[in-house]
């Protein structure tokens, strides 16, 4: 899979066409996914272009994709994250989850306080757990949790700043954490990502690994030599480009 995050939690002062309006995100989407994305990972905004995780507004936009990729001929994933910043009290954050529709599968990172919770509340409403692992050091608190063999997919994402300080070779990195599953006996698919300078790195490992990977404006809005890109949707060429060349 080649999912698309076509914003994230940013606005158009990142990129001037960052799409936040959920026509602007469904307009993007659609040249993304002719372009060759196969999955989307929404960061979902309310009508004032703020990050929401109100079921109404998740609903709408999740139906809505849905019958964007249909109009397309396509099947796709329909992901969504479920930050903490967004909603910062754990109780108020289930409770909204346990009411999404259309909703595939949503990333809950491991660095975020409550995460267990978040976790138990979406196996009993049939959302597929995509844990946000961050770094070799949230390990043992995936292993602690119980929630790895729950898990429908591992979205390792790498990034050399927040929540943790990563220095030295992302691929590097990205073997450790690995490394790590392995050991724990995990043979849950993997999606493998990188933010910003690790973002063209971490895609190349995913392609060598045959994992799942991702690209868009949340990750970078740079082309793999430097250059800005103008559209998620020529970040998604780029990417297909890039596992072409290698698949030879």
């Amino acid at each position: 899979m080649l999912q698309v995050t076509p914003n994230g939690p940013w606005g158009k002062d990142v990129h001037a066409n960052m799409p936040v309006t959920l026509d602007e995100v469904l307009a993007d989407l659609r040249e993304c996914f002719r372009a060759g994305a196969t999955g989307v990972h929404l960061h979902v905004r309310d009508h004032a272009g703020a990050e929401t995780l109100r079921p109404e507004a998740v609903n709408e936009s999740c139906r809505r994709v849905r019958e964007l990729a249909a109009e397309e001929g396509i099947a796709v994933e329909v992901g969504l994250t479920t930050g903490a910043w967004i909603v910062p009290d754990p109780a108020e954050r289930i409770a909204m989850i346990r009411e999404w529709e259309g909703v595939d599968c949503a990333t809950v990172n491991l660095s975020e306080k409550g995460f267990e919770g978040v976790m138990r509340a979406m196996l009993d409403t049939g959302i597929g757990i995509d844990v946000g692992l961050w770094a070799p050091a949230e390990m043992e608190l995936l292993i602690g949790s119980g929630f790895l063999p729950s898990a429908r997919r591992i979205s390792i994402e790498l990034d050399p700043g927040e929540p943790y300080f990563l220095t030295g070779d992302p691929a590097e990195v990205a073997r450790q954490v690995n490394d790590a599953l392995d050991h724990a006996g995990s043979t849950c698919p993997r999606l493998t990502h990188g933010m910003n300078d690790w973002t063209w790195p971490l895609i190349a490992d995913a392609f060598r690994r045959g994992h799942d990977t991702r690209v868009g404006f949340e990750d970078s809005i740079s082309l793999p030599d430097g250059s800005p890109a103008q559209s998620n949707a020529e970040l998604v060429r780029a990417a297909r480009a890039l596992h072409r060349a290698r698949e030879g």
